[in-house]
């Protein structure tokens, strides 16, 4: 479907079709959903095991809630659902916003979708392997002597869902990098001079979204600084054929206006 034919169709077509596709997200959602909440409690361990491997000797999680041992695993169960359902959600709005697009921007977005889900997960899976552990092993020996660390089980799920979050936009540097500079927002040879704020601005992130000491915030900003200067390498090469095209057409257009000009001096000289 084109973008005329997509225009064609009446305002409820497009309400239907796009419950339809919500429907299915749903759908998506709760069979992924069902079979995780009987492995709740192991999805949980498994989550729990960064700040389990740094608590003291004889020293657990515990539970504020009356509802927390159910309540807690159960939310972690459909949230890892909703994660797992990502490619298929974007699947589902592409599939909704596709036909409204020419030719060109869909083969301008469709990669930028793919690559934004791959680079969240990373952004996630290195939060969970590399930040977590510093971070939790921090705090936990920053404990006051005479008190014990006993962490509540959702305040822990707030937390790393938090830190999840946090790492997961931050490596999508790339992808904002790329739309601004193929918007027109702003050019490459502009990021380029402000390299040295791009990389201060990343270490004052990191100071932010990790513990207070150097390895830490190193371990959130050089990704950071490296994914912007991948975005600015993927800038490049998309611009670099725009501009030669540009270049290429300007050249014959000035060929073209210069022919014409010759046929007309031409066929204005005066008959001998």
């Amino acid at each position: 479907m084109n973008k005329t034919h997509s225009a064609d169709l009446p305002f409820i077509a497009h309400l239907i079709e796009l419950r339809n596709r919500l429907l299915h997200i749903v759908l998506c959602i709760a069979a992924i959903a069902l079979p995780l909440s009987i492995y709740a409690n192991e999805i949980y361990a498994f989550l729990a095991q960064p700040l389990m491997a740094h608590l003291p000797q004889n020293s657990t999680m515990i539970a504020t809630n009356v509802t927390s041992p159910f309540m807690t695993p159960f939310k972690l169960s459909l949230l890892t659902a909703v994660f797992l359902s990502v490619p298929f959600i974007l699947y589902q709005f592409w599939g909704f916003l596709a036909p409204a697009l020419y030719k060109d921007e869909q083969r301008a977005i469709f990669p930028l979708l793919i690559a934004s889900t791959i680079l969240f997960y990373c952004g996630v899976a290195f939060a969970y392997f590399v930040v977590a552990p510093l971070a939790l092993g921090f705090f936990t020996a920053a404990a006051p002597t005479g008190v014990t660390v006993m962490t509540d089980i959702e305040a822990y799920l707030d937390f790393v869902l938090t830190l999840f979050f946090a790492f997961g936009i931050c490596f999508e540097v790339p992808i904002f990098t790329i739309v601004a500079v193929w918007s027109g927002f702003t050019t490459i040879e502009s990021l380029v001079e402000k390299r040295p704020y791009v990389i201060v601005g990343a270490f004052i992130i990191g100071m932010f979204l990790t513990p207070p000491d150097v390895l830490s915030q190193t371990l959130l900003a050089v990704p950071m600084w490296l994914l912007f200067e991948v975005g600015l390498l993927f800038a490049r090469l998309k611009m670099r054929p725009a501009k030669t095209k540009v270049v290429a057409t300007s050249s014959t257009n000035l060929t073209s206006t210069i022919n014409k000009t010759k046929k007309r001096r031409v066929k204005s000289k005066p008959k001998s």
